[in-house]
């Protein structure tokens, strides 16, 4: 009856053993996995900042130094 006991308790043990190592394998790639879904999330969020980026650059013209002095306010008529 002792030595049953003794059997099934070891048993148990041995299960748990060997679940609690599957559940830490388990557990590792999970966090492996989610590594690597972030990398690669933030890949794509920096092409697309860079993407857009560079579409800003291109929508706003270039002034230069010519362009900026034909820009100056003409004055207007004094009445007096």
């Amino acid at each position: 009856m002792q030595q049953e006991k003794a059997e099934a308790s070891f048993k148990r043990r041995e299960i748990q053993a060997r679940e609690g190592v599957a559940a830490m394998a388990e557990y590792e790639a999970g966090k492996i996995a989610e590594r690597q879904k972030t990398a690669r999330l933030r890949e794509l969020r920096l092409a697309k900042e860079e993407q857009d980026r560079q579409a800003a650059a291109e929508a706003k013209p270039v002034k230069t130094k010519a362009a900026a002095k034909k820009a100056v306010p003409k004055k207007s008529a004094r009445k007096g």
